[in-house]
């Protein structure tokens, strides 16, 4: 039996560690799988400077529009 292959999909662009953690959080308790991507070591860089410190909030591609469309629905994000 083949693998079903899950395309991850941006849906937001965080500038910090922990305001994606808390948008990974939210897109999780919708039952929403998410993971963070970033470039750069979290240790190493406290703050934003030149896309340093980004993280992308990822969710499989099925999803996506559901998390965007949460995500945009909540004034507090």
């Amino acid at each position: 039996m083949g693998r079903t292959e899950v395309k991850p999909e941006e849906v937001f662009l965080a500038h910090g560690e922990a305001e994606a953690q808390i948008i990974k959080a939210k897109l999780e308790s919708y039952a929403i799988p998410a993971m963070l991507i970033s470039t750069a070591a979290p240790s190493v860089h406290v703050f934003v400077m030149d896309g340093l410190g980004e993280y992308r909030v990822m969710v499989p591609h099925s999803l996506a529009e559901q998390a965007r469309q949460l995500l945009e629905d909540d004034e507090n994000v």
